[in-house]
C-alpha cells in the first residue's frame, strides 16, 4: 500500500504513460488491490482493476456459495451493491477525458453469471474500471490517490463483508435463489414447461424498459390449470402450470398475448425480487423462434420443412447468404433442436405465414407436390410426440392450430382463461385441417463449427500476420459485434438479456477461431466450451492478459445462435 503511494508521488505531473508503472498487486490489509491494465491515455478505454477479498474475511456463510445457484445469486447481489456504491463517486475525481470514471457491470432484472464478481474457493474477486486522472495528458496523481485510498476502501468495506450488509437482505437473496431452483427442478417432475405464480406482474414499464409496469393487472391462474407448490422458504405458492405438449395462446389485439409469451421467454432466467417475474419459471432450454429474413444459413438440414425446390437445391445441406422468412424460420427450428431445446416459443407476429400454415383453399389450388414447404402445423404434433419438444404458440389471426393444441389459453384484458374444453367441442363440428405430414425425421447433426474459415484455411487466411496478433473484436451493444471486420447480427436472437452476454459471445467465437477448432462439429465444440466454462470459469476462454468486468454468461442456445450467424 505504501509502495503504491510512493509510486504515485513519483509520477505526479509526468507524461500519462508513466501510469503503466502502477501495474501490479498491493496489500490493503483487508483486501488486495490489483491494477491489471492501464489505459494508454485519458481518452482511451478505462483501466482495469480488481480487488480480492479472502472468504475468511468476507465471512459469508458457506451455504451461500457452496452450490452454483446460490453462488451466482450472491455474486449478482454483490455486483449490484458494488455498482450502487461506486456510482456515488463516479467522476468525483477531476481531470480530462475519462478521468475520475469508476464503473462496474450494471445489472438488469435478470440474474446472470458475470466476470464483474467471481467467488472462487478462497476469495471474492470484484472487477471494475477506473479512468486514471490527468490534466490534458499529464498525470494527476493526487486525484487517483483520492480514488484508491479514499473512495475505493469505503466501497469495498460496505459491500464485500458480511458484517456490513443487512443479514436478512442477503439471506432473502439466497432463499429466493433456492426457491427458484426448486421450481425449475419441479417442472419436469410435474410434466410442465413453465410456471407462472399468481400475483406476478408480467407487463413491463415500456418497450425500452424491463422494469415492471406499476398499474399492471396481477396475473391469476385459471382454476383448471392452477397448481400449488410448497417452496423451501416461501412456503405455499399457487400459480398456472403450463403442461408439456402444444399450448395455444389466443385473444384480441392488445389483450396480453405477447406479454404472456415475453414473460415466458424471459423466464429462462431467474429474476431479482421486486421484478414481478421472480416466480415466472420456464424450461431453461426454451427457445424463441421467429422468421429472420436476410440471415445466413450454413449447411443446415431443413428437409423436414422444405424439399423439392424448383432449382433442385439441396435442402439436406442447405446454405444461403440471404435466407427468406420461411427458410430462416425452418433453419432456426432445426438449429434449436441441435441446441437441445425442449420447448419452442412462437409469436405469429414475427413468423413467416407460409411456414406456419396453409389453409384448405390454398391446398386445393396449389397441390402438395407443387409446394416445397411443409407447414409447421403439419409437423408440430410429431415434433412433440417423436422429438419430445413442446410448443407454446401465440395466434390471433388463424384458427388452424385449435385442432392441434392440447391446451388453449385466452387472454382477455390481461386475464388468462382456459378455453380448451369449449374450443375442442367446437372443433368437433368443423373439418380438421391436415395435422400430419409424411417423412418425419430428426436430422443428424455433424456440421463443422466453422464451415468456411477453419483449420488450414484459417491459417492461410491469416498468413502474413504476426503470430501473436489477435483477432479484433468490437461489440455494438446487445444486437451485434464485429470480429475481424465481419458483422455477426444478433438482433433477432431475442432471449439475449444483456449486452455483456453479446460481448462474451464475441469472445467465444474469437476463442474457437484462435484455438483452431478445425472441423470439430458444432455440437462437440459447444459441449467443449460449456464443459470448460463450468470447470474453469468464464475467464477460461478470454485471451487477453487481464480479465475485465463486462462479460456475462449466455445460455447454450445463444451460443449456438451466435455461431450459426457467423458467415465465416
Amino acid at each position: 500500500m505504501q509502495n503504491l503511494r510512493k509510486t504515485l508521488l513519483s509520477i505526479h505531473r509526468k507524461s500519462y504513460p508513466a501510469y503503466k508503472s502502477l501495474r501490479g498487486s498491493y496489500d490493503f490489509k483487508t483486501y488486495t488491490l490489483s491494477i491489471d491494465h492501464v489505459q494508454g491515455d485519458p481518452f482511451a478505454s478505462p483501466s482495469n482493476l480488481s480487488v480480492r477479498i479472502p472468504l475468511t474475511r468476507a465471512a459469508f456463510p458457506p451455504a451461500y456459495y457452496n452450490c452454483y445457484e446460490n453462488k451466482v445469486a450472491l455474486q449478482d447481489y454483490l455486483t449490484r451493491k458494488f455498482y450502487s456504491q461506486i456510482e456515488k463517486y463516479n467522476f468525483k475525481a477531476k481531470g480530462s477525458g475519462k478521468s475520475g470514471l469508476i464503473s462496474t457491470s450494471r445489472c438488469g432484472q435478470e440474474i446472470l453469471e458475470r466476470t464483474a464478481c467471481e467467488i472462487t474457493k478462497n476469495e471474492i474477486i470484484a472487477r471494475f474500471e477506473v479512468g486514471f486522472p490527468a490534466n490534458g495528458r499529464t498525470i494527476n496523481a493526487p486525484e487517483l490517490e483520492k480514488i484508491l485510498f479514499d473512495f475505493l476502501p469505503k466501497c469495498v468495506e460496505s459491500v464485500f463483508y458480511s458484517k456490513s450488509l443487512p443479514a436478512e437482505e442477503v439471506e432473502s437473496v439466497i432463499h429466493l435463489a433456492e426457491d427458484q431452483h426448486y421450481i425449475r427442478e419441479e417442472l419436469n417432475r410435474l410434466g410442465l414447461v413453465a410456471f407462472i405464480a399468481d400475483g406476478s406482474i408480467l407487463p413491463r414499464k415500456s418497450g425500452v424498459s424491463s422494469l415492471p409496469l406499476g398499474s399492471a393487472i396481477p396475473f391469476h391462474s385459471p382454476d383448471t390449470l392452477s397448481i400449488q407448490l410448497q417452496l423451501p422458504h416461501k412456503g405455499k405458492l399457487s400459480g398456472m402450470g403450463i403442461k408439456k405438449g402444444i399450448t395455444l395462446i389466443v385473444g384480441g389485439g392488445y389483450h396480453g398475448k405477447s406479454t404472456l409469451l415475453n414473460a415466458l421467454e424471459d423466464g429462462v432466467y431467474n429474476h431479482i425480487a421486486g421484478d414481478g417475474r421472480e416466480y415466472v419459471i420456464t424450461d431453461d432450454t426454451a427457445l424463441k423462434l421467429r422468421a429472420e429474413d436476410g440471415r445466413c444459413i450454413k449447411n443446415v438440414d431443413i428437409s423436414l420443412f422444405i424439399q423439392n425446390l424448383p432449382n433442385k437445391k439441396d435442402t439436406l445441406h442447405f446454405s444461403t447468404e440471404n435466407a427468406s422468412g420461411s427458410t430462416s424460420q425452418a433453419a432456426n427450428l432445426i438449429e434449436g433442436i441441435e441446441a437441445g431445446s425442449h420447448t419452442f416459443l412462437i409469436d405469429e407476429d414475427t413468423t413467416a405465414t407460409n411456414f406456419m400454415v396453409r389453409d384448405t383453399l390454398m391446398q386445393q389450388i396449389i397441390a402438395r407436390d407443387k409446394e416445397p414447404i411443409t407447414p409447421f402445423l403439419e409437423r408440430v404434433r410429431d415434433i412433440y410426440e417423436k422429438a419430445g419438444i413442446s410448443t407454446i404458440l401465440v395466434a390471433g389471426s388463424s384458427g388452424a392450430y385449435f385442432h392441434a393444441a392440447d391446451t388453449i389459453l385466452q387472454m382477455d384484458c390481461y386475464r388468462t382463461l382456459d378455453i380448451t374444453k369449449k374450443v375442442k367441442e367446437l372443433c368437433e363440428q368443423l373439418e380438421a385441417p391436415s395435422l400430419t405430414a409424411p417423412g418425419f425425421r430428426i436430422p443428424v447433426f455433424q456440421r463443422p463449427v466453422l464451415s468456411k474459415v477453419s483449420g488450414h484455411a484459417q491459417k492461410v487466411a491469416h498468413k502474413g500476420k504476426a503470430s501473436n496478433e489477435r483477432l479484433k473484436v468490437k461489440v455494438m451493444g446487445k444486437d451485434a459485434f464485429l470480429i475481424d471486420r465481419q458483422t455477426v447480427d444478433l438482433r433477432y436472437v431475442e432471449q439475449l438479456a444483456d449486452s455483456e452476454q453479446t460481448a462474451y459471445l464475441a469472445q467465444l467465437l474469437k476463442y474457437i477461431k484462435e484455438q483452431d477448432f478445425g472441423e470439430m462439429s458444432m455440437t462437440d465444440a459447444v459441449h467443449l466450451l460449456e464443459t470448460q466454462i463450468k470447470n474453469r470459469g468464464l475467464s477460461s476462454v478470454l485471451t487477453s492478459s487481464c480479465i475485465p468486468c463486462g462479460y456475462a454468461l449466455p445460455r447454450v442456445q445463444e451460443i449456438y445462435a451466435c455461431f450459426n450467424r457467423y458467415r465465416g
